[in-house]
């Protein structure tokens, strides 16, 4: 077959390059040399309307254009590692450097690079650099496992948030001195400084190594990835893993670490499988952030809020019910005065409140799509020989009352709330506190709109949202969740959606992170993570646009045009569970709650007996104006009373003795703050009154 006019093109080049390097080096072995930068990769994909790479040829050598994140722009000659280009550019960032993302994709620093791109190079301060760091570190004592146990078998060991895990088959049963005997070993590794080398093989090749090994673990997941899906592995000395990476350098930059806990964990979380051995770690670069870390933990244990429940007397959980807590009177005052706030919230950004039953039939379930995407998450029950669900979700009987009416266009925006009780099904290993519970209170609401009125509505739930996290002193990150693998819908809705989401945001003028895939099934979603007062990230709002469950619910509206349409919905929800923001604001504050929602907000103390007729009058006057107040009457000394009130972490002690039952006056003592000396009652009733209404 002839060529073409390019085809000719191409040959010539190829042919003037290979005259040109028999020329300079006669005995060169052409293909590992053009593969360190000279023009061949490429030629046969290169056309005149479209080119995969830019080719900057000067003198037969390829050159290539990288993009800073600075938006500055350089040359290289193609093969260049980005090691190399991180040293150009500087050399302390190359020091700091662990992995870089070039082309949005985070690869390791030994890649070379043979097309123009973006790239940026990641530190410890970065994202993708803490995860490849601590994955790292997940590979280094996996290494000291094997040293240490050998026999044992490897399933898998990601990063997570602060650290990360290895799940471990092994005979022999961990214990917390065998984190310290494997946190020895993994020092000698680290000292070693291996280096990580990537290596690409052939699917039979890895299932054939890792059978050899014994590594059932490891060819299960070789089994289960697409025909098509490339296999690499990881080797530093002596051990090899299965890893996509990427991974920092050498196991030298892994110069801080600590083996956190143990725990058990079925494989591929199936209580079908095996249970394996989990042990949990963290790694920093610097000693000094890692003890800064510790520290924090040990604060947050502290803080834990099951502890402190207990010991406040705020909420539990019993083991006739695992998963469904219980709350004392003191838990109630601050559950009814959370409520209270919402609905004073939501009413004035124009809200009415809905109950729905908890129990509704399957065929809902169905219509919703919930029996297919969540039955594995719901409670089932039979009534008159027809199943039946436990609702996990409110959003189905508010469309059922949503179609219970006709509806114009001029009732739009239509916005509903509900303080909506759902279960859910956690694995029992999963359950932790009123973190994560099989019953709660969602504070759910769902807007019915125009399309036109999508991006107005969505940032008034953004400035709802601001308002109400304020008050508590959160600050937060905002993250865009899109489409995830099971989904309802066309590409086309999804998209629709997702970039409806983009313009709120970005007319907000609000920074936010993608997270792909972690939509809901029938929606696009932007979640908002709160930030408590020692660092630590939450989950809690979150804002669904719908277009799927209106199609699915036949949900109509009457048009100006006198015709038939269909609206949109948004799920929202701010608190996200009332139970778990409970424990989210016990950890926060550790217990000391801010007046306005603290269980008891005074306590009066009086000295002895003969102060009972003065404390009660006291008792009785920030009683009736609506204070939480005790008296303390119990035959006990004074530091005592005042040592059980800060225990109890009360917000004000009056103290009241003969000069003060006598002046009228109170000695009072503020939380934090100690002793404020003598005070007038009226103006310390009066100005607690106003730190109340003002939610200070």
């Amino acid at each position: 077959m002839a060529l073409t006019k390019l085809e000719m093109e191409k040959q010539y080049i190829l042919y003037d390059l290979i005259v040109f390097l028999n020329r300079v080096e006669p005995r060169v072995n052409l293909v590992p040399f053009l593969g360190r930068g000279f023009i061949f990769a490429n030629l046969v994909n290169l056309n005149s309307k479209q080119k995969i790479f830019k080719l900057y040829i000067r003198g037969y050598i390829v050159m290539i254009k990288i993009t800073l994140k600075d938006g500055s722009a350089k040359e290289y000659q193609a093969g260049i590692t980005i090691k190399k280009i991180a040293e150009d550019i500087s050399m302390g960032l190359a020091k700091k450097a662990l992995v870089a993302k070039f082309n949005d994709k985070v690869v390791d620093l030994s890649t070379e690079v043979n097309e123009d791109g973006t790239l940026e190079i990641l530190t410890f301060e970065d994202e993708g650099g803490k995860h490849a760091l601590r994955h790292t570190a997940a590979h280094v004592m996996a290494q000291a496992v094997l040293r240490l146990f050998p026999g044992t078998k490897l399933a898998i060991g990601p990063a997570i948030a602060d650290g990360y895990y290895y799940d471990f088959d092994s005979e022999h049963k961990f214990t917390p001195d065998d984190l310290e005997k494997i946190e020895k070993e993994m020092k000698k590794i680290v000292k070693e400084d291996l280096a990580l080398v990537r290596e690409s093989i052939s699917r039979e090749e890895a299932i054939n190594m890792f059978k050899e090994q014994g590594e059932q673990y490891k060819v299960e997941l070789i089994e289960d990835l697409p025909a098509d899906a490339p296999i690499s592995l990881y080797r530093q000395g002596d051990f090899v893993d299965l890893c996509a990476g990427p991974h920092v350098p050498s196991t030298g930059k892994v110069k801080a670490f600590k083996l956190m806990s143990l725990a058990g964990a079925y494989w591929r979380g199936s209580e079908k499988n095996k249970m394996l051995q989990r042990i949990y770690g963290t790694a920093f670069p610097k000693k000094s952030e890692l003890e800064e870390y510790l520290t924090r933990i040990e604060e947050a244990k502290k803080r834990d809020h099951r502890k402190l429940g207990q010991e406040l007397k705020l909420f539990t959980v019993m083991e006739e019910g695992p998963g469904f807590p219980f709350f004392y009177p003191k838990g109630m005052v601050i559950r009814n005065e959370l409520e209270n706030y919402w609905r004073e919230i939501h009413r004035k950004w124009g809200y009415q409140e809905l109950k729905t039953p908890i129990i509704l039939n399957r065929q809902l379930w169905e219509r919703s799509g919930h029996w297919f995407h969540y039955r594995e998450n719901m409670y089932t029950t039979v009534i008159d020989e027809e199943d039946y669900a436990i609702k996990p979700m409110n959003c189905p009987g508010a469309i059922l009352i949503y179609n219970s009416e006709l509806h114009s266009y001029r009732d739009f925006p239509l916005r509903t709330s509900e303080l909506g009780l759902v279960h859910r099904h956690e694995l029992s290993g999963a359950l932790h506190g009123l973190m994560r519970v099989r019953s709660f209170t969602q504070d759910d609401a769902h807007i019915f709109m125009l399309p036109s009125q999508i991006t107005e509505e969505i940032k008034g739930v953004i400035d709802l949202f601001a308002t109400m996290y304020g008050t508590f002193g959160f600050e937060y990150n905002v993250e865009l969740s899109t489409k995830p693998e099971k989904a309802m819908g066309s590409d086309e809705d999804w998209d629709m959606a997702t970039k409806a989401l983009e313009v709120a945001l970005k007319e907000k003028n609000m920074k936010y992170q993608v997270n792909p895939g972690d939509g809901a099934f029938y929606g696009p979603k932007i979640d908002f993570h709160l930030k408590d007062s020692i660092g630590r990230t939450w989950q809690c709002g979150t804002i669904q646009l719908d277009f799927q469950l209106p199609e699915r619910f036949d949900m109509t509206y009457v048009g100006e045009d006198g015709q038939k349409h269909r609206p949109v919905m948004i799920h929202r929800t701010c608190y996200g569970s009332i139970e778990r923001f409970i424990g989210i604001l016990t950890e926060h504050y550790a217990g000391a709650f801010p007046t306005w929602f603290a269980p008891v907000q005074v306590k009066i103390l009086p000295i002895t007996e003969r102060q009972l007729e003065y404390a009660k009058e006291l008792y009785d006057e920030l009683f009736e104006v609506g204070i939480r107040v005790e008296i303390d009457d119990r035959s006990e000394k004074i530091g005592y009373k005042i040592r059980e009130a800060q225990l109890e972490k009360v917000p004000y002690m009056l103290v009241v003795g003969d000069k003060e039952a006598e002046n009228k006056t109170i000695a009072l003592r503020k939380r934090g703050e100690g002793d404020k000396g003598t005070a007038e009652f009226a103006e310390f009733k009066q100005s607690l009154l106003e730190e109340i209404r003002l939610k200070k």
